[in-house]
């Protein structure tokens, strides 16, 4: 099945669906309406209703789904998908608007290093690191990864030249790959050892590609976000010494490291002759 440049990709269905219409709809009341075309062996709509109880768009959010089948002998069935719950994902964005905490995404996004032939994975972000790369960066192509699909309905109503993929980031779909830079947002967030993680990368990026981990907040505030969303965040960011011998033992060398009380930088380098 071809892949279409604006499509957003739900896994968590039977076999891969294509989205080639959607309309996002924020209400003074937090809920985002989307209505989807997905095109699969028969045409299915899909409508979806995200509501939140909180003030935050990202926080205890609900789904409720409803789906209008038609296969190819004219049959029509109802599918009916209550009580879909999100996982809270607001702590993601930290709505600051100062020129320090700006500083450090653009010192994130400039780890990178992208070029305009760049092909760019970002796992894990918020929606405000997505907007930093697009404004500031011009890639030939941006893959957004993430469990949430809210956040990638959102990111996708306002850049369609962006792919989103909702799924985990070791079973990325290697059409999109190679990858030259990899930004690994929130990596506390990923329910995965640090060796299967770079193991994957590794049969996914390029010679010379860039992995950068980071928090621009810094190891202290991911105990407290532990502690706050434990089923969120799973673990905590990686030590100097265990990144270095992970990186190495999947043919990845670290190029830089801060772990300051506030900010948090890792920038780790694949080295194909090693793999």
């Amino acid at each position: 099945m071809s892949s279409i440049s604006s499509s957003l990709f739900f896994p968590a269905f039977t076999s891969p669906l294509h989205i080639s219409r959607q309309c996002l709809r924020l209400q003074p009341t937090h809920s985002c309406y989307r209505r989807y075309a997905f095109h699969n062996h028969g045409n299915i709509t899909l409508s979806i209703h995200v509501q939140s109880a909180s003030p935050h768009p990202y926080s205890n959010l609900q789904s409720g789904c409803s789906a209008i089948a038609s296969s190819n002998d004219g049959t029509i069935s109802m599918i009916n998908i209550e009580d879909v719950m999100e996982k809270d994902w607001s702590f993601l964005e930290y709505l600051d608007s100062s020129e320090e905490h700006k500083q450090k995404i653009d010192k994130i996004i400039s780890a990178g290093e992208i070029t305009e032939n760049s092909k760019v994975l970002i796992a894990i972000s918020s929606n405000e690191f997505v907007d930093s790369v697009v404004d500031s960066s011009n890639f030939e192509q941006l893959l957004v990864v993430h469990d949430s699909i809210f956040m990638l309905a959102c990111i996708k109503e306002k850049y369609d030249m962006v792919k989103c993929w909702q799924g985990e980031l070791i079973y990325v779909p290697e059409k999109w790959t190679p990858f030259d830079v990899v930004f690994i947002y929130f990596l506390p967030a990923l329910p995965f050892e640090l060796g299967r993680i770079l193991e994957a990368l590794r049969k996914r990026c390029l010679p010379g590609a860039r992995v950068v981990i980071s928090h621009p907040q810094g190891r202290q505030v991911v105990e407290e976000q532990q502690k706050k969303y434990p089923d969120v965040v799973v673990s905590n960011l990686p030590e100097k010494m265990l990144l270095q011998n992970v990186a190495a033992d999947h043919s990845f060398e670290l190029v830089k490291f801060v772990d300051e009380p506030d900010f948090y930088l890792a920038i780790l380098k694949f080295e194909a002759e090693r793999a």
